[in-house]
């Protein structure tokens, strides 16, 4: 495996559920020769997907690695799961990058939840290459699925190769560059023909506009270009590689994974035209500090941990500068704890070798036996202390209650489910003090129900999985003005706290905000967050049904102290008063979560699906058809669909599939506000 920071490339397979971003990586592992055929994921043998639960569903449900060598270079790479129930640490993951391969379906094109991780890529700021996958499939359009990534996602696509489409098959494509086609002969190789006359129009036009672009990318060429209306291979290879890297442009490729087809040319192509470490910015630390991929004091960046059932616990880590070997031993930011790197893996999916290499930045490896390390930690040489800021985690959407089937098993439970938190960051495992209830919360019912899977099978021990929690939360409408005053006295030094608030609802999505306008120090200044303390304190217990009320301002104008009597536990009991007075006089709305749900059907069970979700109070937006197979998308109240998978498996007689997401908050009708608050007034009794 080569050393040499310029050979090296680092980079995520990013793409929808369902698009085949784990087949591509199974066509590469092929082609470099790391496994000797190609494995299916519809038969359980690829190399990614190894888990049972992703056995079981078809599908990736947490990140994949891999690493291996293609024509000298050294390639990482991390395949990202489609599902929404299982990126949540998507940007986690895209630090641990250089640069990234978006998979587009050739019959859908760019999907909703393309957009959304198209926004995290450029958030990271990663250069792209497009690979159009699915081309022999018969609705495959490639041209439908090209000019979506310009009108969707407002990218600068550009034509490497182009599909040769014969009998609705793809068998071949053109190299836009030198304009020659390439036939597919069979496991990736290919034999070089005259391009073929029903696509030599187009490949002509699309060369031409190829150019051009390549040609605006600097003066100096095209002044060239209009000047002498072409440019050689070498100056278009050098402007294109700069202009990847620069996210100028990005390249598109056509292919098909399931009869190999183009996994050449995508390596190549990454080769060619991806970033090294050398080239991608430097990292920059909390303290505003940057390191470089070739200084030599070493930070490695833990973007994933794992529960091998041999060897432990795994941290996956990127070297963003210097080199690791199992001799190094180096500091963790934030244990302040040393840990020796003594048992490097490099990872294949399942495939696990240990690494004796001295390995360099841009490098993903695995190492085992670390005492106290985990996912979001930033490790380096104990002299030249460096770290970088971990990414947020998207809010947690759902919460279902988990017990032990047999009594006497909570801790085994608990420590099940803990080790999966550990792998999985947006899973969360707490305890409800109103209830006593022990709550797992996670992205949505699959997510939940594939961890409380796991969890039993690693742990041998049964979870009994209780109706899931609706996150509703409460909110304010109008403004009203009241004052909060709290007077105690008790002999010796008594308590007391005055305020005045002017309190308003606010449009969704803009939060708690809280404005100081006290004047001539009618609250002492050290005592007015403890106001803001008790107004937030009591938001989070809610007023309506002991739900969080989100979305409202704050405005402290006026108050009165006593020099002996007042504190912040004063001042704050007066806040939480102030806060109550302001609800019993607002109109106080329950807001109940929507969710986005996209369900996968065979066509005739339409009807019916639409239907059902019309009687949950869902709003179909849209529905899409392929071969037999219809995608409906729809917005639908997140406490009508707790027990969707198993409705859906009925309806359809199990050929149905859905995933769901969080979208926004919306009014509750009465009827459900009702029911909320009844069931709130109940449980407030039997307790």
């Amino acid at each position: 495996m080569s050393n040499s920071l310029q050979n090296q490339r680092t980079y995520a397979l990013i793409g929808t559920s369902g698009c085949g971003k784990t087949s591509i990586v199974e066509m590469l592992l092929f082609q470099a020769g790391i496994i000797n055929r190609l494995g299916s994921i519809e038969d359980g043998t690829s190399t990614l997907d190894y888990e049972p639960e992703e056995i079981k569903r078809r599908g990736s449900v947490q990140a994949g690695f891999a690493n291996f060598t293609w024509n000298k270079h050294n390639h990482c790479l991390i395949d990202i799961p489609g599902d929404s129930n299982f990126n949540a640490d998507m940007e986690y993951l895209l630090k641990a990058v250089d640069s990234a391969v978006l998979v587009i379906d050739a019959i859908d094109g760019v999907r909703p939840q393309t957009k959304k991780m198209w926004a995290y890529m450029q958030k990271e700021k990663l250069p792209t290459i497009v690979f159009i996958n699915k081309m022999d499939k018969e609705l495959a359009n490639f041209d439908m699925a090209f000019n979506s990534l310009s009108a969707t996602l407002g990218m600068k696509p550009v034509v490497f190769f182009m599909p040769i489409i014969e009998d609705k098959k793809l068998v071949g494509v053109v190299d836009i560059f030198p304009a020659k086609a390439l036939y597919f002969l069979g496991d990736g190789k290919v034999e070089e023909r005259e391009i073929p006359d029903h696509v030599k129009e187009e490949a002509q036009l699309l060369r031409d506009v190829s150019i051009e672009n390549i040609a605006g990318t600097s003066e100096e060429l095209m002044e060239k270009y209009l000047a002498e209306g072409t440019l050689s291979m070498e100056e278009m290879h050098t402007a294109l590689r700069k202009a990847v890297i620069s996210r100028e442009i990005v390249p598109v490729i056509a292919g098909d994974t399931h009869s190999n087809k183009s996994g050449i040319r995508l390596l190549n192509s990454i080769n060619e035209y991806m970033p090294s470490p050398l080239d991608r910015a430097p990292f920059t630390g909390i303290d505003g500090s940057t390191r470089k991929a070739d200084d030599e004091a070493v930070s490695a960046f833990v973007c994933k941990t794992l529960n091998d059932p041999f060897a432990g616990r795994i941290n996956i880590m990127r070297i963003m500068s210097g080199s690791i070997s199992s001799d190094s031993v180096l500091k963790n930011m934030r244990s302040e704890e040393m840990e020796r790197m003594s048992s490097l893996i490099t990872l294949n999916g399942k495939i696990q070798n240990q690494c004796k290499d001295v390995l360099q930045a841009g490098s993903i490896i695995a190492v085992a036996k670390l005492k106290n390390t985990k996912t979001g930690d930033t490790l380096c040489d104990e002299k030249a202390p460096f770290e970088i800021e971990k990414p947020e985690l998207l809010p947690r959407l759902i919460s279902y209650g988990v017990t032990a089937a047999v009594k006497g098993e909570e801790d085994k439970v608990f420590a099940a489910i803990q080790k999966l938190t550990e792998e999985d960051l947006s899973l969360k495992l707490s305890r409800d003090e109103e209830t006593g209830d022990t709550l797992l919360s996670g992205m949505g019912q699959l997510h939940i129900e594939l961890a409380v899977e796991k969890a039993k099978r690693r742990g041998k021990v049964d979870i009994v999985l209780s109706a899931p929690k609706i996150p509703y939360r409460e909110t304010v409408k109008g403004k009203v003005q009241v004052q909060g005053r709290h007077k105690k006295q008790s002999g010796g030094k008594g308590q007391f706290g005055d305020c005045f608030i002017e309190m308003q609802g606010q449009p969704r999505g803009a939060g708690y905000e809280f404005e100081d306008a006290i004047v001539g120090g009618a609250i002492p200044k050290q005592y007015i967050p403890a106001v803001d303390k008790g107004i937030q304190e009591s938001a989070k217990r809610g007023f309506l049904a002991g739900y969080p009320v989100i979305d409202f301002k704050v405005k402290l104008y006026d108050g009165s102290y006593h020099n002996v009597d007042s504190s912040e536990m004063a001042f704050k009991m007066a806040g939480s008063i102030a806060f109550k007075k302001a609800m019993e006089e607002l109109k106080v709305i329950l807001l109940e979560p929507i969710a986005y749900v996209t369900i996968s059907i065979p066509d005739e069970y339409m009807g019916d699906i639409i239907g059902d979700l019309s009687s949950r109070r869902g709003k179909v937006l849209g529905s899409d058809s392929e071969q037999g197979m219809t995608e409906i998308k729809a917005n639908v109240p997140m406490s009508e669909m707790m027990q969707y998978a198993t409705d859906l498996k009925s309806m359809t007689a199990g050929q149905g599939l859905f995933i769901m997401e969080f979208d926004h908050y919306d009014e509750a009708p009465q009827p459900v506000v009702d029911k909320v608050v009844a069931e709130y007034q109940q449980s407030k009794t039997e307790e």
